[in-house]
């Protein structure tokens, strides 16, 4: 496995090179700001008074955000290219996250995480379409994989820095860091370009006046109910990641008494176990079919949920940290690689944005539910609520059509077949 992806890296062109560096650098920045939140959710109760729930409802606002600006960055995508819509989002959510240092109130605390939102939003579609536009269809699941292995580095950069910058200069200060991503507009803008793919869909629906819209993933039954189906996967994805990373470093602190700054060692081991899984899940989606790989992992996922009600030491709940996040985040980069294999050229970014928005806007309810999940009941029922989630997406990819077609990594999907 490990020999397939140096092959891979070893054949890649430049242009290649720049679109896995400039989509995994956008998607590990993204991924600090939302870690941002889940260290400093603990010191925001404390310091603003407020209750889990209302605490819980900040992580749902920035999914909010998020659909708003996935379905205006993925017709804008779209319409008037990847690259520059790309380097737009990125500008947005950072300079929204720099302000967080002057949020001093639960309104501007919400205001801002929504801001931040819209920009991050549109991020995932845009790179997700530019990887499936660069890369042959059998290497996709792994280069999706890798630029969302990127976004875990972000997330492990966060953790170091909330652990030295908590508890010496407060949550506020934390948020400065998210002015970084304003350099990486410059880095898109100069060496990022247009896929001939998308210069030539683009042409094409200009002369047929093909309209770019949300109808397009409508546009008939079998397309609606494949559209309907992957925002519930969605859904459930999103409402594991956010609902376990907002509230595991509270679960962890107030399980093992550990402080921010030694919470942050077990959240690195639970985002490496994330990477890990990562790995896997493309190298299986490219050999052996996206139906096989989501299957395992989500079976996967609802199993190994329970492994932390056993964890009572700090080997145990690392342990049990990277197991969770190995299955529940390691088929992140799929959705994005299924999406962009099953919808036109045309419309590929609409539909990563809308679709995996749609799931991020409903499923980050989860922080809210969970929230409330742990005020009123125990770990186990929270547990069980999530295991639940995963069940019901695995019965909803096994009756959708479009993943049958995707047992065969090299088959060509029905939409790229209309396509050409």
């Amino acid at each position: 496995m490990k020999n397939t992806y140096a092959r891979t890296a070893a054949t890649m062109t430049k242009d290649q090179k720049w679109v896995i560096v400039s989509t995994a650098s956008g998607f590990s920045l993204e991924n600090m700001d939302i870690m941002f939140l889940s260290f400093a959710l603990t010191p925001i109760i404390a310091n603003l008074h407020i209750s889990q729930g209302a605490a819980g409802l900040i992580g749902t606002i920035t999914n909010l955000g998020m659909l708003v600006g996935g379905a205006l960055f993925g017709l804008l995508g779209d319409k008037i290219g990847r690259v520059k819509t790309f380097s737009h989002t990125i500008f947005i959510f950072a300079i929204a996250t720099g302000l967080m240092y002057f949020a001093h109130s639960l309104p501007a605390i919400y205001g801002l995480r929504f801001l931040a939102g819209i920009g991050a939003g549109g991020e995932y579609g845009v790179g997700m379409a530019l990887i499936a536009e660069n890369f042959a269809a059998n290497h996709v699941g792994r280069m999706t994989s890798v630029a969302a292995i990127g976004g875990q580095i972000g997330a492990i950069f966060a953790a170091l820095m909330a652990s030295f910058i908590i508890p010496r200069f407060g949550w506020n200060t934390l948020f400065l860091l998210g002015i970084i991503p304003v350099v990486l507009t410059y880095f898109v803008r100069r060496h990022l370009k247009e896929s001939d793919a998308f210069l030539a869909a683009r042409k094409n629906a200009q002369q047929t006046n093909q309209k770019i819209s949300f109808t397009r993933l409508f546009e008939t039954p079998k397309m609606t109910f494949q559209t309907l189906g992957l925002m519930v996967m969605t859904i459930v994805q999103i409402a594991g990641y956010f609902g376990l990373m907002n509230w595991l470093p509270s679960i962890v602190q107030k399980q093992q008494g550990l402080s921010v700054s030694k919470s942050s060692i077990w959240m690195i081991a639970t985002i490496i176990g994330m990477s890990c899984g990562m790995v896997v899940f493309g190298y299986i989606m490219d050999k052996f079919g996206a139906k096989l790989a989501f299957s395992i992992f989500l079976i996967g996922s609802a199993l190994v949920l329970f492994v932390i009600l056993k964890a009572h030491t700090a080997l145990t709940m690392i342990l049990s940290g990277m197991l969770i996040g190995f299955f529940s985040n390691g088929m992140f980069g799929g959705y994005g690689a299924v999406i962009s294999r099953l919808y036109p050229t045309e419309i590929r970014a609409t539909a990563n944005n809308v679709i995996m928005n749609v799931g991020r806007a409903i499923g980050g309810f989860s922080s809210l539910v969970i929230g409330l999940l742990m005020q009123y009941f125990n770990l186990t029922v929270t547990m069980m609520f999530l295991s639940g989630l995963y069940i019901i997406s695995f019965i909803v990819m096994q009756l959708l059509p479009g993943f049958k077609t995707l047992s065969n990594p090299k088959e060509t999907p029905v939409a790229q077949e209309q396509e050409a």
